[in-house]
């Protein structure tokens, strides 16, 4: 019977109480999205690189190595000798490995000498491959593989040429003009540093940067494009590699091995542990999207406890003619916190729907656009504590009107009043 009384009752409101639930809807939906989205967005952002066991480079700080070999930030202390690179490659323990040579742009992004492994052994996310959306990768010493983004931004397509800058500012005063070089294909987007990203051979690094000394061209000692295909290009450094091992129970024994390096200081960090400090770096952000969340909630319950305490008013006389029926004003007490009680759970119910929904049709864009890969269900053993939390929250709200009613006297509703 008490039920069907606070259905009738809310039904009978059906205009305020529809803009309250869409309020407390928005409101639940907004905490259990962030929420979501924070967990989801750590998962992914330690995913930047999956697969990878170990990232090696010069000495140097663990977030520094990976800032500028996985995000392409910032620059490396010293470069490691190619004959150090060939060496640790034939370790028995290391399955692959993939070379990384930073140290030039185009246009403001990042280009990046590599051979085929990247393409054959890179990983993102959930262990997903790189997929090209058009062409192929490179061949040749003067072809080029964009990112998606480096792409769509500067409106290139398959087979136009483009020059390569020294340095990595956006505006570069010295360009490799005399060699040129060929686009043969562009990545599907990952949402990763992959993205802003001119991807070339470690043989092209080294064919424009011939007859150069210290960052500079020497007068006189110009190679040209043609010249430098009869040359040896074999790099005489990189900037960093990535290694995968036989066996991940190897990974300390080959981390220790390799920081140890007698003949160069080398240092070898786990990609999952650094991902995972840098993060922590950037918790703050998350816990600041968390406390906005939580008041925008705190705003949609005190925004349904002052509608109920406004229409105690208007249901004076429902109260009262309650009370001339027989009901205790503990049955009234009890009558407005069912209402509370149905109105979130509804707005719970309808939340969950929403989030849902929205995670379905935006899971592709977040993962193409900005590297979030979410899961569409939302659900876990934190959505029932954050459930049972709103629910408590809403019935110590509610016991504001819930007491008003409980107050009123039997005449205050029945009373005629001048």
């Amino acid at each position: 019977m008490l039920i069907k009384l606070a259905r009738l009752s809310l039904w009978n409101r059906r205009g305020t109480v529809l803009l309250t639930l869409l309020s407390l809807t928005i409101s639940i939906s907004l905490l259990l999205g962030i929420e979501h989205l924070r967990k989801e967005a750590r998962n992914s952002f330690t995913n930047t690189v999956s697969g990878t066991d170990l990232i090696v480079g010069a000495r140097s700080g663990q977030l520094n190595l990976l800032l500028y070999s996985v995000f392409r930030l910032g620059n490396a202390t010293a470069n490691v000798s190619y004959e150090t690179y060939e060496r640790i490659q034939r370790h028995p323990q290391i399955a692959w490995t993939i070379p990384l040579s930073l140290g030039d742009s185009h246009s403001g992004y990042r280009v990046l000498g590599t051979n085929d492994n990247y393409f054959k052994y890179y990983r993102y996310a959930n262990q997903q491959a790189l997929q090209f959306s058009q062409g192929e990768a490179f061949a040749g010493v003067y072809e080029t593989v964009l990112g998606a983004e480096v792409a769509k931004r500067l409106n290139y397509q398959l087979g136009q040429q483009i020059t390569l800058s020294h340095g990595i500012g956006a505006v570069s005063f010295t360009e490799h003009r005399d060699h040129p070089f060929t686009i043969t294909g562009i990545l599907a987007a990952t949402g990763t540093p992959v993205d802003q990203t001119v991807h070339v051979s470690l043989e092209g690094i080294e064919a424009i940067h011939l007859g150069w000394q210290q960052g500079a061209p020497q007068p006189g000692r110009q190679v040209s494009a043609e010249q430098a295909l009869q040359m040896e290009l074999k790099p005489k450094a990189i900037t960093a590699f990535m290694v995968g091992l036989n066996s991940r129970m190897a990974t300390f024994t080959v981390q220790r091995q390799i920081n140890e390096f007698r003949n160069e200081p080398l240092t070898a960090i786990l990609p999952g542990v650094a991902l995972a400090e840098l993060w922590q770096m950037l918790s703050m952000v998350e816990n600041l999207l968390l406390v906005i969340t939580l008041l925008v909630l705190a705003a949609g319950l005190v925004g349904m406890t002052t509608t109920l305490l406004a229409s105690m008013k208007e249901r004076q006389r429902e109260m009262a003619i309650l009370r001339a029926a027989g009901a205790h004003p503990w049955y009234l007490l009890l009558l407005i916190q069912l209402e509370v009680v149905m109105l979130t759970l509804v707005a719970m119910l309808a939340a969950a729907a929403l989030l849902v929904g929205s995670l379905y049709f935006l899971q592709d864009r977040l993962a193409s656009s900005y590297g979030l890969f979410i899961s569409i269900n939302p659900f876990d053993l934190s959505t029932v504590y954050w459930a049972a939390a709103i629910l408590m929250a809403a019935i110590v709200l509610a016991m504001i009107p819930a007491y008003s009613a409980y107050q009123r006297a039997l005449n205050d509703g029945l009373s005629i009043r001048l």
